[in-house]
């Protein structure tokens, strides 16, 4: 099999994510992946790729990991999953005390799902219901301007990326967006949530934030402090505070967990990506004892939590975060990462110069800067996209922002590729519009 054929075969078939199909017949390169290996990629006609997105995040120690592979193969042979409703097994409960012991104080329970969508959902309702549950019926949530967390029909609900959520306005839950600190003053932001915490109060559960960045808003940054006076509003309106940390934990910001850096515990914390080393999908949401209490009475009662995922608590998935742990833990990667992020740091400030990039950014292992001067070329994050898939580069821009987000186990002369061929990218988008700027002359002429 080549890529060729293979292309010709999952086109035949297969209707893929996040994507407009027509444009894999016309422009959109569709790459056909045989094996990985570290942080590369390697397709059927023996080219390889720099993940330096960690394949949609999840990767964080790149490819056929033989830590969490051994791990894997280990507990296929002893048990690969059991109905986790009336049953339970040693990976689960093993995870289960360890995300509690690593997690901020007072998130002493854990509800196991399958992918980070379904963690906000769990989230949400959880959060409805606990209120509910109590004698008060708030049908409200709030979120920021923005946002983006998940496509479930919930999940959409509470995001604010109209690519995503525009279209099925009409049938979403009740949610209200807030100012975002990423793309207003700070005190702005409070202030606007204040208001709308006036303006509904006694009717919102739960307010919603990715913490400290934005990811698929165009990775918008945003300060700590913020989050810390977030959880003061919401223990002085009495409503919860949910951490979408599905893409921001497991040490992507710099510490294991974002709401760590704001010297915080939020009441729901939900966790997926990175969580199993991009092995299967798992996904966990962490809650207080307080909430918990609100569900737990006499099964007559009526009170229960009863969402149900077929494959919650995968025995497999549990197996692979559990060695996704053991690796954190036994080569210190935090502590190890730092010397990354200062080297993603200097290669940052090296752009500041360059006239087509502006608002350059960081936050750990993510940088993200904006590309300008462009607007004479369509989808020119298309260009970027093609330029260094050609030299054996991923990157995937947002619109016009460009960013990176590696695994951790990306070496210091990688990260340096990873900088230099997408500049040479923009670069090659200056050529061409200086080419295209000299034929309009030409034709003047």
């Amino acid at each position: 099999m080549d890529n060729k054929s293979m292309i010709e075969q999952d086109l035949k078939y297969i209707f893929h994510p996040c994507s407009q199909m027509k444009d894999y017949e016309q422009n959109l390169p569709l790459i056909p992946i045989k094996s990985g290996h570290g942080v590369y990629l390697y397709d059927f006609d023996d080219n390889r790729y720099l993940d330096c997105i960690s394949s949609w995040w999840v990767n964080i120690f790149g490819h056929t990991n033989s830590y969490i592979g051994d791990a894997l193969k280990a507990q296929l042979d002893t048990l690969e999953h059991v109905i986790f409703a009336g049953f339970t097994h040693e990976p689960a409960v093993r995870l289960s005390q360890r995300l509690v012991e690593l997690s901020p104080d007072g998130l002493n329970k854990i509800f196991f799902a399958d992918n980070g969508s379904s963690a906000v959902e769990i989230a949400l309702k959880m959060s409805f219901q606990s209120f509910k549950n109590r004698g008060e019926t708030r049908p409200c949530f709030i979120s920021l301007e923005n946002s983006y967390h998940g496509e479930t029909m919930g999940a959409l609900a509470v995001g604010d990326v109209k690519l995503y959520k525009e279209i099925y306005d009409e049938i979403l839950i009740r949610s209200y967006q807030a100012l975002s600190p990423a793309l207003h003053p700070e005190d702005e932001a409070l202030e606007d949530m204040r208001r709308l915490l006036d303006e509904l109060e006694g009717r919102v559960c739960a307010i919603i934030i990715e913490p400290l960045v934005q990811c698929a808003g165009g990775m918008a940054m945003y300060d700590a402090s913020y989050i810390t006076a977030l959880r003061g509003l919401c223990d002085e309106y009495g409503v919860h505070l949910i951490a979408d940390e599905i893409a921001v934990g497991f040490g992507r910001t710099g510490t294991m967990f974002a709401c760590e850096q704001a010297e915080v515990s939020p009441d729901f914390m939900c966790l997926s990506k990175g969580i199993t080393g991009g092995y299967l999908p798992l996904s966990a949401v962490l809650l207080t004892d307080d909430i918990y209490s609100a569900f737990y009475c006499d099964y007559a009662d009526g009170k229960s939590f009863l969402d149900s995922h077929s494959y919650t608590g995968n025995t497999l998935a549990c197996a692979a975060a559990n060695a996704t742990l053991d690796i954190f833990e036994n080569e210190d990667i935090i502590v190890k990462n730092r010397e990354k992020i200062d080297l993603m740091s200097r290669l940052s400030k090296s752009l500041e110069s360059h006239s087509h990039i502006t608002a350059i950014r960081q936050r750990g292992m993510i940088v993200a800067f904006d590309i300008i001067g462009f607007d004479d070329i369509e989808r020119p994050n298309l260009h970027i996209y093609r330029y260094v898939l050609s030299h054996g580069v991923l990157v995937r821009p947002l619109g016009n922002s460009v960013y990176f987000m590696p695994p951790y186990t990306m070496s210091c002369e990688e990260i340096e590729t990873m900088f230099r061929v997408t500049i040479d990218a923009i670069d090659n988008l200056v050529v061409t519009i200086d080419k295209k700027g000299n034929c309009d002359e030409k034709n003047k002429n």
